[in-house]
């Protein structure tokens, strides 16, 4: 194991916790929100491990206050949340209605995040397209309507909220939407060539001609990819030319990506790592940080991968102001592999000598693995050279979902996950690796996505039956590290205050007395069974050995009272004695 870093994280540091709009407000229906294209689609029972679906979830919508509670509770300086498309403008297009209650609720919300000292941290858009734009016109399909809904929907955004908000990021994980939604059918809108999964419309003359069969893995998930990569450029645009002198803040992408490791040094094994490193990662980054598609997707692909023209490189080109680092996991890769969403590698958790790599979660695709957390970090810096916002990390405990509260709270593999990788991202730091965030994923148990309700990743466990917060283990464990590793200087001094006033201190001075208070009695209590337990043993010896007395003093009185002259073949007769063990009463005796 490395050395503690001794590394400082800057005051400007954010620590905090990551959620998602369509996973923790539910209101679906109230406040002038829209449908997304989750909402159907999740509605759907063959579409959820579960069967359940968001229409409720953690009722943040109405809780949110309990909930900014818990983030200060927990040691957050930061709060990444997402805003809901549908809920802002319910029909999604540039001609649309405004929702002018739903861009008051959030309003309301990061004032509220203000005043508790927390810093907001948005998201423009994680999965949650409205419904009527999917159905209008295809949605991310259509590259040149899609693209100007986006942008108009970021302006209005950075319109309402960018005197308050300074932190901004366009997309959420641009790779599941087009890998999971238009190539795997595991997200919404759930397309794909699998006609078991994507059926054909029942009358296709009815929806837009881009909707007309049930999808086209081979094609639609990477076209889809670069519409959302020329979305994410427009908006930046709009806000660096228009607000961001004013406002003063900064806006990027954040892309999930994991390590990849070549299972051996195998000649045919040794490059896989990069090109699955390339598919996940470099498809949308490498664009936007050096111009250009990864060569190893160009070799793939062909003509399946789309192509910039020269205004729409110069537009994508540097478009991201950070890096924002989506990250759970490491998989080792081999050659051998069909799946083009992984450059036709294979991935796996099992070592060569047959071990596991890691604690496995709940999810089949998680391990932990801190040195991959550590080597993904030096990666990122290394080849895009920008400063690396944490955006989300976290751990799904196994089976906790089936744990009642008061066992699921223990969440012992989940703190590990959390202390390793952490200490991973100090020992980055030391090595020259700017890092600026970590958000925990999640900061609830929510809804988790195709996986329903069975996935648990808050740090707070959740009883949906009656909506109680429980914070877990985990939770604890951040807050006292925000706390020790993020240092109080200047405004962030100011804005994280409430970690350090006098009631909470004097409330956990008092619960440290009545602790080391009730570890004292429970010593002393300790001590007098302890002086029990001996003086017990020395009453049972004291009586073995009387009795041992008396067996010797029977024998000594069975034994002829006169001399007798015994020759060597003379035989001494005497009376029988019985002093087998079971002749013998042994009164309290035992074991000894």
């Amino acid at each position: 194991m490395a050395p503690l870093s001794k590394t400082k994280l800057p005051a400007s540091f954010l620590g905090g916790f990551a959620t998602a709009a369509f996973q923790i407000e539910g209101a679906v229906n109230e406040g002038g929100r829209g449908p997304s294209i989750w909402d159907d689609f999740a509605r759907n029972p063959t579409r959820i491990d579960d069967g359940k679906n968001a229409d409720v979830t953690t009722d943040s919508y109405h809780r949110y206050k309990e909930d900014i509670a818990l983030l200060k509770s927990c040691g957050a300086n930061s709060y990444r949340f997402s805003l809901s498309w549908p809920r802002i403008i319910p029909l999604g297009g540039r001609n649309d209605p405004i929702n002018e209650v739903g861009i008051q609720w959030y309003s309301d919300f990061i004032d509220e995040l203000l005043a508790n000292g927390i810093t907001p941290f948005a998201t423009l858009y994680h999965w949650d397209l409205p419904q009527a734009l999917h159905d209008r016109y295809g949605g991310w399909l259509n590259k040149e309507e899609i693209s100007e809904d986006f942008e108009h929907y970021a302006r209005l955004c950075f319109q309402r909220f960018g005197d308050r908000v300074k932190h901004w990021l366009t997309l959420n994980e641009p790779w599941c939407v087009a890998a999971h939604g238009y190539g795997y059918a595991k997200f919404a809108p759930g397309r794909s060539s699998d006609r078991k999964k994507s059926p054909d419309p029942i009358d296709p003359s009815a929806v837009h001609p881009l909707l007309r069969t049930g999808g086209c893995s081979k094609t639609e998930q990477w076209i889809v990819g670069h519409s959302l990569i020329l979305s994410h450029a427009r908006a930046v645009k709009v806000y660096r030319e228009e607000f961001k002198a004013a406002q003063k803040g900064e806006i990027a992408i954040t892309l999930n990506g994991d390590w990849y490791m070549p299972w051996d040094n195998s000649p045919e094994n040794a490059p896989t790592a990069q090109i699955a490193m390339d598919f996940h990662v470099g498809w949308f980054a490498d664009p936007i940080y050096l111009g250009h598609y990864p060569a190893s997707m160009k070799k793939l692909l062909g003509d399946r991968l789309p192509t910039f023209t020269q205004e729409e490189l110069a537009l994508v080109k540097g478009s991201s102001d950070f890096y924002g680092m989506n990250t759970y996991t490491t998989n080792l890769t081999k050659a051998g592999g069909s799946d083009e969403q992984q450059g036709n590698t294979i991935y796996t958790f099992t070592r060569p000598d047959g071990t596991p790599l890691g604690t496995q979660a709940q999810c089949s695709w998680l391990q932990a693995y801190a040195p991959g957390f550590k080597s993904l970090l030096k990666y990122l810096w290394t080849k895009y050279q920008k400063p690396i916002y944490v955006t989300e990390n976290g751990f799904a405990v196994a089976k906790e979902n089936d744990l009642p509260t008061e066992q699921a709270i223990h969440d012992t593999d989940r703190l590990n996950y959390f202390a390793n990788n952490l200490q991973a991202l100090l020992e980055a730091v030391d090595e020259g690796v700017v890092v600026k965030s970590y958000f925990a994923w999640s900061l609830l148990d929510n809804f988790e996505w195709a996986d329903g309700y069975v996935t648990r990743f808050g740090v707070v466990h959740v009883d949906y039956a009656t909506q109680k917060r429980t914070p877990k283990d985990s939770a604890k464990f951040l807050a006292k590290w925000y706390k020790k590793n993020i240092p109080l200087e200047g405004d962030s001094l100011k804005e994280r205050a409430h970690l350090y006033d006098e009631k909470s201190l004097q409330q956990r001075h008092n619960e440290l007395d009545a602790r080391e208070a009730a570890i004292a009695k429970k010593e002393m209590q300790l001590k007098f069974l302890e002086l029990d337990l001996r003086e017990l043993s020395l009453n049972l010896r004291e009586e073995k050995l009387e009795w041992r007395e008396h067996i010797v003093e029977q024998r000594e009185a069975a034994l002829p009272r006169s001399p007798v002259n015994r020759s060597p073949s003379t035989t001494v007769q005497s009376s029988p004695v019985d002093i087998s063990e079971s002749s013998v009463h042994h009164p309290g005796v035992h074991g000894f």
